[in-house]
């Protein structure tokens, strides 16, 4: 069974750098890119940003809620 994103923490611009997850372990972005590719983590795919970084994000599912950027935070 996967693991799901609970909780989110942020840098300095907002963007996500770790995550915590149901369990309760915190992992850092690159750990859980790795886990999502490996389909261990519910909810959520990876992309690449413009300058080829790989990117966590939420599966697109009609809501809004449950999207990283309005988890809550820890």
């Amino acid at each position: 069974m996967p693991y799901w994103i609970a909780r989110v923490r942020r840098d300095e611009q907002g963007n996500v750098k770790k995550v915590m997850l149901n369990d309760g372990r915190i992992i850092d972005t690159d750990s859980a890119i790795e886990m999502a590719e490996l389909g261990q983590i519910a909810d959520v795919n990876t992309g690449k940003t413009k300058d080829g970084k790989k990117t966590l994000r939420s599966d697109p599912d009609g809501t809004t809620e449950n999207n990283l950027d309005n988890l809550p935070e820890f």
